[in-house]
């Protein structure tokens, strides 16, 4: 079967969380301690779609990872501006699937009328940083051990990519994704998304 990225349901969710669990339990990619329970996941998916998407990449109906943005922070005036994220499953890695996720994900931004997305990265983590730059997301900063996990402090950069270039004095509020979703810019992203994912031996 295709590789096929889609918008998350409930049926995602365990794979989500399977994808997530060991990212909390073994690394500092993420500051959270312990992993989600599924109710409060699922309360999460919720919470996002109702600003943005929050994307799957399957193949053969396996999840392979997923992205999804976020409000950068909860006064108005940030409204125009999200956080990204993007997780990929261990056994996926390496076949272009943050890539796709990111593709897709951005596009859907652009078209809803954010103007900033914005990638926090717990350093070090090359292929993240990889990623981000591969599409065009500059560095802008870096936090100095400014969390601690894993019995040690960790710095967090931030890397920032301009999705709409202007200077409008009154923009509009961002679309709902739903709007979105009508429009042929939502089949466009995902496909283009998609194509972007290799065979499992791809490097």
């Amino acid at each position: 079967m295709a590789v096929t990225l889609a918008l998350a349901e409930p049926r995602h969710l365990p794979a989500i969380l399977a994808i997530y669990t060991p990212v909390v339990e073994h690394t500092a990619v993420s500051f959270e301690l312990a992993p989600p329970m599924l109710d409060e996941l699922a309360a999460r998916v919720e919470r996002t779609l109702a600003v943005a998407p929050w994307l799957v990449c399957e193949d053969g109906g396996e999840v392979l990872g997923y992205a999804y943005a976020t409000s950068f922070r909860a006064p108005p005036a940030y409204r125009w501006a999200v956080e990204t994220t993007v997780y990929v499953g261990e056994r996926h890695k390496r076949r272009g699937v943050g890539r796709g996720l990111y593709t897709a994900l951005i596009a859907i931004l652009r078209a809803q009328g954010f103007r900033m997305a914005i990638g926090g990265i717990a350093l070090p983590n090359e292929g993240s940083v990889r990623l981000h730059e591969a599409l065009g997301f500059q560095p802008v900063g870096t936090f100095a051990r400014v969390g601690y996990k894993l019995g040690r402090w960790h710095d967090v950069g931030f890397w920032e990519l301009e999705l709409i270039a202007d200077d409008q004095r009154e923009p509009a509020p961002p679309l709902t994704v739903e709007t979105v979703r009508e429009t042929p810019v939502w089949r466009e992203a995902l496909a283009d998304g998609a194509a972007c994912v290799g065979p499992v031996d791809a490097t």
